[in-house]
């Protein structure tokens, strides 16, 4: 069953075409926290990810991001970027899902904040 999701879709992991492409000229360049593995070509013209699970592009780090689209040249495991301490993990786009941001007033929250109405402005 796993053939058939792979040969007959693209978001679940890879497709055919991309895993016997990855086969044949992929090199491995790392991996992150997540699972994802990284691969270029041997002359470095292309990069791609392949996603362990999920395809969903927010699930790459802004790290893996800059390699992967030609910001820097070497890659995280290479030269790994200085990091703030105020800056948080990645986490991916949670839109859509429970665990997306809903503001104190939103009817999504199990108890939402008292709304109040608008009160329009009178000049005096």
């Amino acid at each position: 069953m796993d053939f058939l999701k792979r040969l007959l879709t693209w978001w679940n992991s890879q497709t055919l075409g991309t895993q016997i492409f990855t086969a044949r000229r992929g090199v491995k360049v790392g991996e992150d926290g997540q699972g994802n593995v990284y691969y270029q070509t041997a002359d470095a013209k292309k990069r791609w990810v392949i996603y362990n699970g999920e395809m969903e592009a927010s699930r790459v780090s802004p790290d893996w991001h800059g390699w992967l689209h030609f910001t820097w040249d070497q890659p995280p495991t290479k030269a790994p970027l200085a990091h703030k301490p105020w800056e948080e993990p990645h986490l991916e786009n949670l839109t859509g899902t429970v665990a997306a941001y809903a503001p104190p007033g939103s009817i999504r929250r199990a108890a939402p904040a008292p709304r109040a109405d608008y009160e329009a402005w009178s000049p005096e």
